[in-house]
């Protein structure tokens, strides 16, 4: 791989094994993150709190080794834990993206990695199925609090395109599922 590629490259490391996260996935995933992004970034705009998309490294337990992790959307309040291009505190919230590559990871490993490390709350979004998940920490495990489908027909019973979801942490920050997905068709 020629040092011009390396820029574009992304990996993780879970349990000492790099992950090559190329080629990158599909345009709705990077629709959805972008959704999910600016209704945060908006909502933080004053506040000493940051969102990153794709580009910080979480360095879930650097006592222990050099692991990481490249969540899609993860909001940090506690700076002091920022170094060059990653993390080593506790994120107050991470969502991540599925694609079929992915899957796996993010639904298995990943999740179990932020419940250890105390992410208070974790999305799991799935493009394709216009799916959203929510996990809260209770106790040190996570809890599925709220699931839901897209729904946008207006015709079907089951609408719920604007239902609004919240962070936690952040009872400021909504976003309808309809914003979730905007763009996607």
């Amino acid at each position: 791989m020629g040092l011009a590629n390396k820029e574009h490259w992304r990996d993780e490391k879970i349990n000492g094994v790099v992950y090559d996260m190329s080629p990158a996935p599909g345009y709705r995933h990077g629709i959805v993150n972008g959704n999910i992004y600016a209704a945060i970034k908006q909502a933080l705009k004053n506040s000493i709190c940051l969102v990153s998309i794709e580009n910080l490294d979480f360095k879930y337990h650097p006592e222990e080794n050099d692991d990481y992790v490249c969540p899609d959307i993860m909001v940090i309040c506690d700076r002091k834990h920022l170094k060059g291009g990653s993390y080593s505190g506790i994120p107050k919230f991470i969502a991540e993206t599925l694609s079929p590559s992915s899957v796996r990871r993010d639904r298995i490993e990943k999740k179990e990695i932020y419940e250890k490390a105390g992410v208070e709350e974790y999305w799991i979004v799935f493009p394709q199925g216009k799916s959203v998940e929510v996990y809260y920490l209770q106790d040190g495990e996570y809890v599925l609090e709220q699931a839901y489908i897209l729904q946008d027909d207006i015709e079907d019973e089951d609408y719920n395109a604007q239902t609004e979801l919240s962070l936690r942490a952040f009872p400021n920050i909504k976003m309808t599922l309809s914003e979730i997905f905007e763009g996607m068709d």
